[in-house]
């Protein structure tokens, strides 16, 4: 079924305790897309970047599977581009550099074929943007999954309320549930966030894991415990692609669907942390994937005998 994902095509600079790298492939929209495009092809994609993007990352992306029409190319401009460095928790960082760019006036067009979508990932971006998203769309996807961050929850709280009410899936991470909600029990956040609009709430706890609620139901998924976490940055993206890329693939969005695409968004995600930027996520195998589903299935189960 057909996934259109909004948000960020960039340039980032990391450094970590495991080195550093200079301008390289980034932004949430291409984490998104390229996690999804091992369940689903193609992938849409409405994202804005400078005429300084090189024609070889589109074409990276395009040889992926992704559908590069709705990216805009600004002549004369530069792309958004962020730096930043982690601290040896890997859990922490600092953002070194922010810069806007095209970012600061980006206006979503939608593809004459992008109309149609069954299903929407709303990519971090500003909450005014997305909203701009959903209404010029036609026709309202069959599921409308959104990410945003605390940035937004401080600077435009009450376009991001007004955001969240028209989606139905939000993911975020524990401290943002915690500060969007006000209560510090995630059970009590969850149920304070999903009476905001959306009917499934996903909270992301990092190296521990994600918690995944609909109404009274609760489930989680483990994280899987890596020797070596090379770079962080994207990890949320990717697991995000995986989810609504598995969703797309089997056009279920039941709670036990999405139970499994909990997994298969972790699994994505912990990929995206063995190499610097999109690295590891451009030469995965079916059988890789496959192998790591497998590892998350024997981590998480489990029987208690009476």
């Amino acid at each position: 079924m057909s996934l259109l994902a909004i948000g960020t095509v960039a340039f980032d600079a990391i450094e970590s305790p495991f080195g550093k790298t200079d301008k390289i492939i980034g932004g949430a929209c291409t984490f998104i897309s390229l996690s999804a495009s091992y369940f689903t092809k193609p992938v849409q994609i409405v994202a804005v970047v400078g005429d300084d993007f090189p024609q070889d990352y589109i074409q990276l992306l395009e040889d992926h599977g992704v559908d590069t029409e709705g990216l805009q190319i600004k002549q004369g401009e530069k792309s958004f581009f962020w730096s930043g460095k982690y601290h040896n928790d890997m859990n922490t960082r600092d953002t070194l550099i922010t810069e806007l760019n095209v970012l600061a006036d980006f206006d979503p067009v939608i593809p004459a074929s992008y109309q149609g979508c069954e299903y929407l990932m709303l990519g971090n971006l500003s909450p005014q943007v997305q909203m701009t998203v959903l209404e010029r769309l036609e026709k309202r996807p069959k599921l409308v999954v959104m990410d945003t961050m605390n940035f937004w929850m401080e600077v435009a709280r009450e376009d991001l309320k007004k955001a969240i009410a028209k989606v139905d899936v939000l993911s975020i991470n524990d401290e943002e549930a915690r500060i969007l909600s006000g209560d510090y029990s995630l059970r009590k956040a969850a149920k304070a966030i999903m009476a905001m609009g959306p009917k499934t709430l996903i909270i992301k706890k990092g190296e521990h894991g994600a918690l995944l609620f609909q109404g009274d139901d609760v489930f989680f998924a483990p994280a899987l415990p890596l020797e070596e976490v090379f770079d962080p940055t994207g990890a949320g993206d990717t697991f995000a692609g995986g989810f609504i890329g598995y969703l797309a693939a089997t056009d279920d969005i039941s709670f036990e669907n999405m139970k499994r695409a909990l997994i298969y968004g972790s699994a994505m995600a912990s990929f995206c942390v063995e190499k610097f930027g999109t690295e590891r996520l451009l030469n995965l195998t079916k059988e890789e994937v496959d192998a790591r589903i497998q590892e998350f299935v024997k981590l998480s189960g489990f029987t208690v005998e009476a």
